[in-house]
């Protein structure tokens, strides 16, 4: 299973904005953004004008690092959402939330999606009563996720889930008590509230 490893806070700096990839750390002073606000490198502090390619190029990026999905596999999931009814985008960015790790930090069970992707690969979660420890399933409409008996009891872990303090939106019902959630419908675009702007990865994709 392929993920990205090195430091995280240089993507942030190279997209110029909060991806918000460490939890809490990114609301506080250490914020990479905070202390320097400039591309990673020598060249850092001199941004030049990007190309239309270059401003779809890192539109692209900055999707796949809010999500932490690597290029073969981003590209996997805009052909899946170019092959189904409705707009490329929109489906594309659907498909992205209902990863399980997504789904996981969005139910508020963990403070950031690395943390929730790495909660997931050791099996602290299962849907519909099955464990899953693939970070990259696709839950669907109707799906129950629920941490295992064996999670609840871990100190650790229960601390993890208080730190999250997460906010469910409506296409997810969440039960923080008994760490449970259920996937009510499918994300609508409105539901996403990331700054992505899922046109320019279309015509970036579309060339």
């Amino acid at each position: 299973m392929a993920r990205y490893t090195e430091a995280v806070c240089r993507l942030c700096r190279r997209e110029g904005m909060k991806l918000y990839l460490k939890g809490d750390r990114c609301y506080t002073d250490k914020c990479a953004i905070n202390k320097r606000n400039m591309a990673p490198g020598q060249h850092g502090t001199s941004r030049k004008k990007l190309s239309n390619y270059g401003i779809q190029l890192r539109e692209k990026q900055k999707a796949k690092r809010h999500y932490g999905v690597l290029e073969t596999q981003f590209r996997k999931y805009y052909e899946m959402a170019d092959h189904q009814k409705g707009i490329t985008g929109e489906n594309l960015l659907r498909i992205l939330e209902t990863r399980l790790d997504n789904v996981v930090f969005r139910l508020g069970f963990a403070a950031s999606r690395a943390q929730a992707r790495q909660l997931v690969v050791h099996g602290h979660f299962t849907v519909n009563g099955k464990k899953v420890d693939i970070p990259s399933y696709l839950v669907s409409v109707g799906d129950e996720i629920k941490a295992s008996e064996r999670s609840k009891g871990l100190p650790k872990f229960k601390a993890q889930v208080e730190e999250a303090k997460g906010n469910a939106p409506e296409w997810l019902s969440a039960d923080l008590e008994n760490l449970q959630g259920k996937v009510v419908s499918m994300p609508n675009r409105e539901d996403i509230d990331l700054p992505i702007s899922e046109n320019l990865i279309v015509e970036l994709y579309s060339r």
